[in-house]
């Protein structure tokens, strides 16, 4: 199964939740190899996800957004080892607090950039999650 977007359901309780304070958003991006638009225009998946950086990044900024952890997956250590899961792209991106992440999805511009998102992404995960301190050991 493709995750490409979210379902209303899941939306309705992200957005139930808003507490204050800021959340990391963990995304894990496969791409197309040939990214294909909805009007028949191609190119590849990376240029495609490019593009929707580019067009998104000014609405992500001006809501406080910012990556604050990128990475290149090396090996899946532990877990499929059919390339089901083997990620393009790694990186969590920080929002102010959950109504930022909110206001981005509904905001014109970023709407607009979206399709670059959609051409560009096999499938993906987006895991929201509760910033927490570093710790001394795993369990902390």
């Amino acid at each position: 199964m493709d995750y490409l977007g979210f379902d209303k359901e899941t939306f309705d309780a992200f957005r139930a939740d808003d507490r204050s304070g800021p959340i990391h958003m963990l995304n894990l991006v496969k791409l197309h190899a040939v990214a294909t638009y909805e009007d028949g225009t191609t190119t590849t998946g990376a240029e495609a996800y490019a593009a929707y950086g580019r067009e998104s990044q000014p609405v992500f900024e001006r809501l406080g957004g910012q990556v604050v952890w990128r990475g290149a997956m090396e090996l899946m250590v532990i877990g499929p080892k059919d390339g089901s899961e083997d990620w393009d792209l790694c990186f969590i991106a920080q929002y102010p607090q959950p109504s930022a992440f909110v206001e981005m999805i509904f905001d014109p511009e970023y709407r607009k950039a979206m399709r670059h998102r959609q051409a560009a992404v096999k499938t993906s995960r987006l895991v929201r999650m509760a910033p927490r301190e570093a710790g001394e050991n795993f369990g902390e």
